[in-house]
C-alpha cells in the first residue's frame, strides 16, 4: 500500500472530483425548470412501497449489508477487500432503503449535508495521513513514522486511509445516487 500510495489517493480525488462535478452540473433545481414525469417510474415506485415482501426483507437484509461492508473494510488489508469495495457495499445498503422507503424517508436517514461533509472527510483523511508522515520527518504516506513499531505503523496508516478511501466511495454513491433521483420530481 506505501508503493501504491499515490495511485491510490489520485483515485480517491477522482471519485471526489466526479461526485462534486455531479453536484455542479445538475445538483441544485432551476427554478423554472419543467421536469418531466415518468409514469412508469412513479408506479414503480407506489408498488415498492406498497409490497410489504420488499419491505420487510429489505428490513432485514440491510443490517447485514452493513455489517458485511465494515468486515470487508476493516478485513482488506489482510484479504480481498478494501475501502473502494466497503464503499460501495455500504452505499448499496442506503441506496436500496431508499428505493423501497421512498428517497425522501432516505434523506432524512442521512441528510445530503451528512453525505457531502463524509465525502470530504474521507478525501482529507487520507491526505492528512501522508501529511502526517511528513510532520513526523518522513515522506508523504510514510505509515512506518506513525507508531514507535514501524510494523504497528504501517498498519495504522493502512487501516485510516482505507477508512477514507471507503468514506469517500460510500458518500459519492450516495451524492450521486440522491441527486440523480432528486431529478425525478
Amino acid at each position: 500500500a506505501s508503493y501504491r500510495g499515490y495511485d491510490t489517493l489520485g483515485e480517491v480525488f477522482v471519485i471526489f472530483t466526479a461526485a462534486v462535478g455531479v453536484l455542479i452540473v445538475i445538483g441544485r433545481p432551476q427554478r423554472g425548470r419543467r421536469r418531466s414525469r415518468r409514469i412508469i417510474v412513479g408506479e414503480l415506485r407506489l408498488g415498492m412501497r406498497q409490497n410489504v415482501i420488499l419491505r420487510v426483507v429489505s428490513k432485514l437484509l440491510i443490517p447485514f449489508i452493513l455489517v458485511f461492508a465494515l468486515y470487508v473494510q476493516w478485513h482488506g488489508d489482510f484479504g480481498p477487500g478494501g475501502g473502494f469495495q466497503a464503499g460501495v457495499i455500504f452505499a448499496s445498503a442506503f441506496i436500496l432503503y431508499a428505493l423501497i422507503f421512498d428517497v425522501d424517508t432516505s434523506r432524512m436517514v442521512v441528510p445530503s449535508w451528512i453525505t457531502r461533509m463524509f465525502l470530504s472527510l474521507g478525501v482529507l483523511l487520507y491526505a492528512g495521513v501522508g501529511v502526517a508522515g511528513m510532520v513526523l520527518g518522513g515522506n508523504f504516506l510514510n505509515y512506518f513514522l506513525l507508531a514507535q513499531d514501524p510494523v504497528q505503523g504501517q498498519h495504522l496508516g493502512i487501516l485510516l486511509i482505507e477508512f477514507g478511501v471507503g468514506m469517500t466511495v460510500a458518500a459519492a454513491m450516495i451524492t450521486i445516487f440522491y441527486t440523480f433521483a432528486r431529478q425525478e420530481h
